[in-house]
Formats: C-alpha cells, sequence, structure tokens
C-alpha cells in the first residue's frame, strides 16, 4: 500500500481516485497533482513505481495543504469566528447552519435527532 501524507491509499484504485481518500484532495486537485508529477490519472496505484509515488508526495507537500495541517487550519479558523463573535461563529456554537439553510423544519444533520416534545393533553367534556 502506497502511503502519501499520512494516509494509506488504495492499492487498486486509479491514482486519480485513490488521492482523493486525502483529506483536502478531491477530484480537480488530484487531477492536477497527477499532471504535475506526469503519471498517468488511469493508470493503478499498485503499478506504481517507487520513484512515481516519490514525485506524488513531493508535489502534495510542496504544494498543498492536506490532512492535519488543513484540519488544524480550518479549526482555528472557526475558533477565530467563535472568538470576535460574530453571527458565523455564534451559529458554530449553537451548533446551527452556519450559511443561511433553513431551520424550521430541516437542519437534522447539523442540530441531531429530533426531540420529541410533549402535546397538550386532550380535554374531556
Amino acid at each position: 500500500m502506497a502511503r502519501i501524507a499520512g494516509v494509506n491509499i488504495p492499492t487498486s484504485k486509479k491514482v486519480s481516485t485513490a488521492l482523493t481518500y486525502i483529506y483536502g484532495i478531491g477530484n480537480h486537485r488530484a487531477m492536477n497533482i497527477c499532471e504535475k508529477a506526469n503519471i498517468d490519472p488511469n493508470l493503478r496505484v499498485m503499478k506504481l513505481s517507487d520513484e512515481e509515488v516519490r514525485k506524488l508526495r513531493e508535489v502534495i507537500d510542496s504544494s498543498y495543504a492536506v490532512e492535519g495541517d488543513l484540519r488544524m487550519e480550518v479549526s482555528m479558523n472557526i475558533k477565530d469566528l467563535i472568538d470576535i463573535k460574530c453571527y458565523r461563529g455564534i451559529r458554530h456554537v449553537k451548533k446551527l447552519p452556519v450559511r443561511g439553510q433553513r431551520t424550521h423544519t430541516n437542519a437534522r444533520t447539523r442540530k441531531g435527532k429530533a426531540i420529541a416534545i410533549a402535546g397538550k393533553k386532550k380535554v374531556a367534556k
């Protein structure tokens, strides 16, 4: 298994797809990395030589923030928003959607499982 940026990428997949297993690399960025390293994106990872894997590692390390560094950067950005108490920071603290989505009926992913509220009791006549 090839290890790039601290992640074991799957050997049976194409290089462009396998690179997306690294946090911070999507399809477009994976294709750009393959182009910079002069590697065919349709080649399987198991067929890469050690030299090609080293090229991929060098391109990723020199050009992109991935995995731990990127996670730390994102969390620091969120912490800054919370510290200055801006609208987005307050939404993060309250665990509500940050980007203007509706919350009346949706937002279950962000808010968590729905909590049942006891209804009114019916008055018997």
